[in-house]
């Protein structure tokens, strides 16, 4: 197992400044943001380009490949986290023209996974959003498939505020819905399983792993503090809003020394990625830093 960064906190920072940093600091992998170069941010850690994949050559993509493994580096994956379910549908053909890029590029870069999430329309029931994702993913699929590529869905429900309630904007975030889409999609088709999200689902982490898990394909490390007053003003049914905060990792309630082991017990070898989106740690390049640092920190002792 490998311990990876997600570049998506410095928006700003070319990719291999990006890479020199991480590489001297003992990261072993990073997952590349991909948003379209123009799209800009449409809420917090999005709308980041750090590989334009508009127009990828094969010459380009090995070339990005070459500089970061001369750095001892290697892609974990891909990320582009948008709404395929989008309720517009003139939006809704944009990411998925976008995403078919990103599947493109990975393909021509050997990156074997890329991140993303099914999408919701918030306004449907999920058995509603179910079919909806029937009709538009499966042409996805075959094209990973085409392309040598896997697809990691994170499992997040995407509930923070109540422009996004009541059902939230990725409908892919509970056992129920991953085993219809492990039937229905095949095995191109799998988990980027970030445990904070389990948490507050409170969903059994290591039982999640234990019947999932040849089936996770990448792993996000973030943590989630449960704001204890604010779970007693708001009550469980707010689905998080005014009780969950991201943090890094060894600053929440994940237990990831049984994680991590539940991970190895599990077969998976893959990256134990970063995802860094704690306040505390945010505002200058230097405090996303020592927000990285102090993840790693925790992390290594627990990856051989």
């Amino acid at each position: 197992m490998k311990l990876g960064l997600l570049t998506a906190p410095f928006p700003s920072t070319p990719l291999m400044e990006i890479a020199d940093w991480a590489s001297a600091n003992g990261f072993e992998a990073l997952e590349v943001a991909c948003w379209p170069p123009s799209e800009g941010a449409e809420r917090r850690y999005a709308g980041v380009c750090h590989i334009d994949v508009t127009d990828l050559s094969a010459t380009r993509a090995s070339e990005i490949v070459g500089e970061l493994a001369a750095k001892g580096l290697s892609i974990s994956g891909l990320g582009y986290y948008p709404n395929p379910l989008h309720p517009d549908p003139e939006h809704r053909a944009m990411v998925i023209g976008h995403l078919r890029k990103v599947i493109t590029a990975a393909g021509l870069m050997g990156v074997p996974v890329v991140n993303t999430f099914v999408g919701a329309n918030r306004a449907k029931t999920q058995d509603e959003n179910w079919a909806d994702a029937q009709a538009i993913f499966p042409d996805l699929v075959r094209y990973a498939q085409d392309h040598g590529v896997r697809i990691a869905i994170e499992n997040c429900p995407m509930i923070f505020t109540y422009d996004e309630w009541p059902s939230g904007h990725n409908l892919a975030y509970s056992p129920r819905i991953w085993r219809r889409m492990f039937e229905a999609w095949g095995e191109t088709v799998g988990l980027n399983l970030d445990p904070s999200h389990l948490v507050w689902q409170m969903i059994d982490i290591e039982r999640v792993v234990r019947e999932f898990g040849a089936r996770i394909y990448h792993v996000h490390a973030k943590d989630l503090m449960i704001d204890r007053e604010g779970l007693y003003e708001h009550g469980i049914l707010s689905l998080g809003m005014g009780w969950q905060v991201p943090r890094l990792p060894g600053l929440g309630e994940v237990p990831w020394n049984r994680f991590v082991a539940a991970l190895y017990r599990a077969g998976y070898d893959h990256v134990l990625c970063v995802e860094h989106e704690d306040r505390t740690f945010e505002g200058s390049d230097e405090l996303v830093k020592r927000g990285f640092l102090l993840a790693r920190d925790v992390l290594r002792p627990l990856i051989v």
